[in-house]
Order: structure tokens, then sequence, then C-alpha cells
């Protein structure tokens, strides 16, 4: 049997923010903070950010990696985003795709559930995704999105 073309995986990635479900959905839906938190990141460069908040919008982020990471530097990285369903404060649903080096290496569906606690906001994502040959793997996509949501905490207790 030859072996499997795509990796099918489904992770949850959780993290607990003492800040409300308000402030925090709002890091997600206003481009100049998403920006900050999202694209701004350590291992990237950004080359464009574009964001549409909206149903049916789409969000395009180029980027390009820096020296000293695991890819060559100045190799692109693409996420291209369609929001699939939001509710303020409580949902955000997105379908997205990602593309290094010109090459697709997955496709994904997304939630990101804002749930309000005693102490704040606990926010669980949720991601379904089929890797392709090549591809990061979901291990190393469900660390990436831990790294995110950790940069989150940061920039909200700035």
């Amino acid at each position: 049997m030859e072996q499997q073309s795509v990796v099918h995986s489904t992770f949850v990635v959780e993290h607990s923010y003492t800040s409300s479900p308000e402030v925090v959905f709002d890091a997600f839906s206003d481009p100049a903070k998403k920006r900050k938190w999202y694209a701004e990141r350590g291992a990237f460069e950004v080359d464009d950010f574009q964001m549409d908040f909206r149903v049916g919008g789409v969000d395009l982020g180029r980027y390009h990696f820096k020296p000293g990471t695991p890819v060559p530097a100045g190799t692109p990285i693409v996420y291209d985003t369609t929001y699939q369903d939001i509710i303020p404060n409580r949902r955000i649903v997105l379908a997205y795709t990602v593309t290094l080096a010109e090459k697709r290496i997955s496709s994904s569906l997304a939630t990101f559930e804002f749930l309000p606690t005693a102490k704040g906001t606990d926010l669980i994502f949720t991601e379904q995704g089929a890797f392709y040959e090549g591809a990061d793997g979901p291990q190393i996509r469900a660390a990436g999105w831990k790294t995110l949501l950790e940069l989150l905490a940061k920039y909200l207790s700035e």
C-alpha cells in the first residue's frame, strides 16, 4: 500500500485569559490589534496583511521566514482565510489554507469559542485539518497555535 497523501487530524488548544470575552474577541476582530499579536510574530516578517472580518470576508497574510528558523530565511508562507461564521464575543469559524514556498501544505476548518468565566475568558480552539505531503503536520500546527494563543495573552496583558 502506498503512503497516505493526506493526513486528517482534529486537535484542540485551550487557553484562559484574564480579559473579558469582549476584549479577547476584539483582539481577533480589529485588524490593527490582530496584526500586532498574530502577524508580527517571531519567526516571520510581514509582507502583506489584509483583513476583512465579516462572514464571507477574506484575510490574506503573506510572510517570509526570518533567519535563525528551521526553514530557510526568505522562504514565503501564505495564509488565506475565509470567515464562515461569526457570533460577536462568542464564536468565530473560518476556513484557511497554508502555502509554503508556493506549495499548498494544508486546508483547515477552525473554530474559536470565547467562553466567559469568573476570571475572564476560556478560549477553545478546534482545528479540523487536511495536511498534505511534506506538510508541517498536526503536531507542529497545534504547537504553533498554542504559541499564538500565548502571544495573545502577552498582548492582552500589556
